[in-house]
Parts: C-alpha cells; structure tokens; sequence
C-alpha cells in the first residue's frame, strides 16, 4: 500500500475553527479548551468527507476482499462473482470520473499529543541527535516518534488509473485454474490503494483559537479589566503554543520569528486597552504558511 505523508495545508480548517467564548485563565486550561474545540472541528470536517464518500467505491473494495477471501476458501465460483460485482462498481466510477486519480474508499483520524516541558524536548533532540551521530538509527527513530502533538488524518483512496485494469486481469487467471497466481494478483491490487496522511499540528490550531479570541476582544471599544486580562493571557498562551510548535519542528525556524515580532507588535497595540480590526491578520496567514511546509514519500507499507 502506498503512503503519502503530507503536513496539511492549514487554511480551510484554520478559517472554519469557532471563536466561541473562553472562561479559562490559565496557560494550561486554554491549551485545553482550545484542544478541544480543535478536535471537535476536526471531526466535523472528518464526517463532513466521509459523508461524501461513494458507496460504489467502498462496495469495490468489499468485494476485492470479498474474492481474496474466497479464494483462500477454494471457492473459485465465489470469487468470480466478487469479481464481477468489483469490476462493475469501478466502471461505474470510471465512467462518473473520467479524469479523476484517486477516489477515497475510507478516512480516519488519530490524535497523539505530547506533553512535556521545554528542557525534556531538547534532552530527547539531543539524545536522538548523538544517536544517529554513533549509528543508532533505530533508536534515533524511536525517540524522534514521540515527539509529536498532532491530528493525523488518514484517507484511503482506489487509484481509478489502474486499480480497474488490475482487477480484470484477475478472472482469466481463475478461470484457467491459476489460483495462486490470481491470489497474488489480488494481493497486489490491494497494495496499490494509496493512503494519504494529513498531519495538522496541535499547537498551531491551539494557538489559531487563541488567537482568534484574542483578536475578538481587541475589537471591543470598551474591554473591562477582566477582559483586558484574559486578552493578555490567550496571547501569552498562543506565544508558548507556537514556541512548543517550533520545538517539534513543524515547519522551519526561520518561519517562527516574524511569529514572535507580530505577538510582541500586537502586545503593545492593545495596551491600555486600545482596539482595532485587523490586529492579527498578519499573524494568522504567518500560522497558514506553517501548513504549507510539505514532505511527501511513497513505499510499499508494510
């Protein structure tokens, strides 16, 4: 199975994401509102996809499994018939997408969100640096797996270029009594299914919402003293959010500091309780930009 791992492009989630009240004061108890609130958006963007999925391509699938499945039972008649209904599905979805690549069959999220001081991060950079320093590659990569705070989105996709074509092939294999070969064929359709991996960094939402509240309150002509405070706390706290981010290495450190110089600039703008719109415009596309560093790898998975 094919993997392609990119960092998500942050734009539409990061617009979508609610500016709902905060009550909390503290660093940690906005870090976890805002992880909440993320991960709620998430899921809705996630079901608002998964709605969008077609039966036909999840019946392809089902049946692909459904043949393999029969032929590891002996029952050859089965499998042509799994077969038949597959190939008919993919014609369907050809002839509905002419020009599309993929089309998604599946989509699923995972969240892995370390929380650990400053100082733990830098020991375990360093202690996996010295490893690869020495050869230890393995270990290296076992260190370097933990350090992450993250929403994975994983969507499985049928390549319509050549899925279909492989599927066919593997009928004139059964009927001429070539059952491990037609195994092996389905085998390796199967392994053609592409898996493409979202990665949306945890801090940079956490530090979106913040902002995105802060920038509420900085509107208000009139902020009371508790809002004035809870203004300097969600840009104290969405100051450390993008300092965790850039310990964990999503995206470049040249791309924090223009970050840092706009939170200081807005500081000093909404002191003695100024206000104004557009605050932290520049600020919210620097937040985007951080999405657009991408790696992609392919292989087979294992």
């Amino acid at each position: 199975m094919k993997k392609q791992m990119t960092q998500a492009l942050l734009a539409g989630l990061l617009l979508s994401l609610s500016a709902s009240p905060i009550l909390a004061k503290s660093q940690a108890e906005l870090g976890q509102d805002a992880t909440q609130r993320a991960q709620r958006e998430t899921g809705r963007n996630v079901n608002a996809q998964r709605e969008r999925i077609e039966q036909e391509a999840i019946d392809a699938l089902m049946q692909t499994q459904a043949a393999l499945a029969a032929l590891d039972k002996g029952d050859k008649k089965a499998a042509l018939d799994a077969l038949a209904k597959a190939t008919g599905k993919l014609e369907l979805l050809v002839s509905r997408h002419p020009k599309l690549g993929l089309i998604p069959v599946d989509i699923t999220i995972d969240q892995v969100d370390l929380i650990a001081p400053e100082k733990a991060i830098k020991e375990a950079i360093d202690e996996a640096e010295d490893a690869l320093e020495d050869g230890e590659v393995q270990k290296a990569r076992h260190i370097l797996q933990g350090l992450a705070s993250e929403m994975v989105v994983r969507t499985t996709s049928i390549p319509l270029a050549t899925y279909p074509d492989a599927i066919k092939a593997v009928s004139p294999l059964i009927d001429a009594g070539k059952i491990d070969e037609a195994r092996d064929a389905l085998i390796a359709a199967l392994n053609t299914l592409v898996v493409t991996e979202e990665i949306i960094p945890l801090p940079v939402l956490r530090a979106t919402i913040m902002l995105r509240d802060a920038d509420a309150l900085a509107q208000r002509p009139s902020r009371s003293d508790e809002d004035q405070k809870l203004l300097e706390a969600l840009l104290d706290a969405a100051k450390a959010q993008i300092r965790y981010a850039e310990l964990l290495g999503y995206g470049k450190h040249a791309d924090y500091k223009p970050l840092y110089k706009e939170i200081g600039k807005i500081r000093k703008q909404v002191a003695n309780k100024q206000h104004g719109k557009g605050l932290f415009d520049r600020i919210r596309e620097g937040l985007k930009a951080l999405g657009k560093h991408s790696q992609k790898t392919e292989g087979d998975a294992s």
